[in-house]
Order: structure tokens, then C-alpha cells, then sequence
């Protein structure tokens, strides 16, 4: 995925579902009013594109603790989001009540928050007022699709929870699969976005083939929904694009003539270092050990599993969340 913001190559893809328009001023920075005790709902509000699940999830001493005194004063965890100004399903946009900021991002704020003991509040900006909000401490973490890199670290600190994936998207009832070998793209008509990352990566697996006398052809298309329209109508064999996005679509075509599905994942940063999404911070604010260890709670304790299953993200799960891992080196930038 790109480094610069979320879905940057594939942001129009999103507008497949109508009235996805962000949350505005009267909305943002809202602290949501308590759900039952011990319990966090997600997916609520979110047009179907996530599963509505009630989750339980009690405050743990012990993580909550871990936070810093200025951080937790006001009982509020303060969450900076980019999905400004038409949000990118199935990660973050407004629910059904045209107010509810939903989606696998804020759902995830709001868990790492009841572990916490704290009240989450959303700050929804644009993506590059998302980054002033952390700078300025308005925002108290990050959770933006933001892939951790070196270059970032020089500002913020980092604690993963999610794969930073790619995915080749094909028909339903297509057996075909990646299985993370380019050569299974021999003799494919294969659809990617024009100037992303994805196209890179796939222009150099077609020029792999053909040193190996094999062939694979890109194809183009003017947007998202058309490209999709091609895949199903069999005019191409796969779409290469941010494995989230696929997720989206794979939520909204599920049991129609039009239903695709994931037929494998490649991480965004390469073959040598897997991508990371991840809860963002100022440098040395001091939360981000406690944010990990939230995240580590909701893996081991199987709300996180649940979670990514609400937005058919399974494929990017981690084992564990980890405080400023490598990230995608700055000559990959």
C-alpha cells in the first residue's frame, strides 16, 4: 500500500457505496457514550460492510496502568482518524445514522480503549491534519491505516496490529490461487492501478516472466468499479490492488452473480520485509508500550480475531503486536 496515505492509489475505488461522506465538525471529537459494561459493539452502523458484533472486553489494570498520568486525566483516549473528506471503507466512513464514525479502524480504536478504562473520542481529519493532530497532542494515537516506516519513526512511535497487505482479487469459483509465487501470474490478464506501488511490483514480476519466456498482461482501467466489472465479465483474470479494498468488495458482492474473492496476499512492502499497519504516537509520549499490550490482550483473548472477521481482514493478522518493529525501509519511500 502506499506510505503517503490510505488506499492514495485506489481512493475512488470507495465510492461504491453511497453517501460515505466523512463525519464533520459536529461530530469529530465527540467522546461515544458507554456501552454496556464490559462490552464494545463494532461494526455498528456499518452499511453492512462489517458483521455487528458485541464484543466483551474488560478494563485490565495492570495495561491501563501503563498509561501516562497526562494521557488518561480526562478518561478519554483521544484517536486521530484520515478518513476525510469520503472515508475508506471498510476501514473507516459514517454508518447508517450519518454520524457514527464506523469501520475496522475506529472499531479497533474503541477495543484498545475499553482495555484501557478509557472513553474513546474521535478526531476525523484529513490525512495530513491526522499527522498535525498527533504532532500537536490533540490526537493521542493514530489508528489510520498507517504503515509503520523508518522515515516515520523519526516523528512517531509505533505498535502493530494489522498486516500491510496486498491482494489479487479474482471471481468466485475461480480456483485459481497466488500462493506468493509470481510465476503463477504466467500467461494472465492481470488488472492494477496505474502509478502505485502495486503496479511496481507487478511490472517487475512481468519482466521476471518474460526473461523467463512466459508472459503476463496488465491491463488498465479508468476506476475501481470498472475493474471489477471487467473481473467478473472475465475480460481479465485478476485485480492486483490493497488487500483491504478487496475485502470491501468482497463484503458487498457475497452471494450475487457479481461476488469475487481473495486469492492471496502479498505484503506492500515486498518479498523482504512484511508490511505493518499500526497504532500511531508521538515520539516518546509514552503510551505506545500500553497500546501494544492492549492489542496483545485482544489477540490472545480472541476479540481481535473477531474483529478482523467482522471486515473479512483475516489475512492480515499478526501473532502479535509489537512496539516499533522494522519498517518499510526509506529507500523503498
Amino acid at each position: 500500500m502506499s506510505t503517503a496515505r490510505p488506499f492514495a492509489s485506489a481512493a475512488l475505488a470507495f465510492a461504491l457505496v453511497a453517501g460515505l461522506a466523512a463525519c464533520g465538525d459536529d461530530d469529530a471529537g465527540k467522546a461515544e457514550a458507554a456501552a454496556p459494561a464490559g462490552t464494545v459493539s463494532i461494526g455498528a452502523q456499518a452499511k453492512g460492510i462489517g458483521k455487528p458484533t458485541e464484543l466483551k472486553v474488560d478494563k485490565q489494570q495492570s495495561i491501563a496502568d501503563e498509561v501516562p498520568a497526562a494521557i488518561k486525566a480526562d478518561g478519554k483516549l483521544s484517536i486521530g482518524l484520515g478518513a476525510l473528506p469520503t472515508g475508506f471503507p471498510p476501514l473507516a466512513f459514517v454508518g447508517d445514522d450519518d454520524k457514527t464514525v464506523t469501520g475496522a479502524e475506529p472499531d479497533l480504536g474503541r477495543l484498545v480503549a475499553a482495555v484501557l478504562g478509557l472513553k474513546p473520542e474521535f478526531n476525523n481529519d484529513t490525512w495530513d491534519n491526522l499527522f498535525v493532530g498527533i504532532d500537536s497532542g490533540k490526537n493521542e494515537v493514530g489508528f489510520s491505516n498507517i504503515t509503520d516506516t523508518e522515515q516515520r519513526k523519526e516523528k512517531y512511535d509505533f505498535a502493530s496490529y494489522r498486516q500491510d497487505n496486498l491482494g489479487f482479487a479474482v471471481k468466485a469459483g475461480n480456483s485459481w490461487n497466488f500462493d506468493k509465487n509470481y510465476q503463477n501470474l504466467a500467461g494472465l490478464k492481470v488488472a492494477v492501478g496505474a502509478g502505485t506501488n502495486q503496479e511496481k511490483i507487478l511490472v517487475a514480476w512481468q519482466d521476471k516472466l518474460k526473461a523467463e519466456g512466459k508472459a503476463l498482461d496488465i491491463k488498465y482501467f479508468a476506476d475501481t468499479p470498472s475493474t471489477f466489472k471487467a473481473l467478473v465479465s472475465g475480460q481479465i483474470d485478476a485485480y492486483f490492488g490493497p488487500n483491504p479494498g478487496i475485502a470491501f468488495q468482497i463484503s458487498q458482492t457475497q452471494g450475487t452473480a457479481d461476488a469475487v474473492r481473495n486469492a492471496g496476499v502479498y505484503s506492500g512492502a515486498g518479498e523482504s520485509l512484511q508490511g505493518l499497519i499500526a497504532a500511531t504516537t508521538k515520539k516518546d509520549n509514552g503510551l505506545v508500550k500500553a497500546l501494544a499490550d492492549a492489542i496483545n490482550y485482544l489477540i490472545q483473548n480472541g476479540q481481535y480475531k473477531q474483529w478482523l472477521a467482522a471486515y473479512n481482514l483475516d489475512t492480515e493478522a499478526l501473532s502479535t503486536s509489537q512496539v516499533n518493529p522494522p519498517g518499510l525501509p526509506k529507500s523503498n519511500l
